[in-house]
């Protein structure tokens, strides 16, 4: 796959490493998906308690 400069930016924003860092390292692509996904679980409760509130 070929990353734009904007998709390398972001990585580097989000993770403090480029796409050939989490390439080499079976142990850097395990931390950044671990990080995706307790974002993704957080940000899926928000939503959950946000709706509950809204629908109340």
């Amino acid at each position: 796959m070929n990353y734009t400069p904007e998709m390398e930016k972001a990585m580097h924003q989000s993770h403090n490493m480029g796409y050939a860092e989490y390439g080499r390292k079976l142990e850097n692509q395990i931390a950044v998906e671990k990080r995706r996904q307790d974002e993704y679980e957080k940000c899926k409760n928000i939503t959950a308690e946000l709706d509950s509130h809204l629908h109340k």
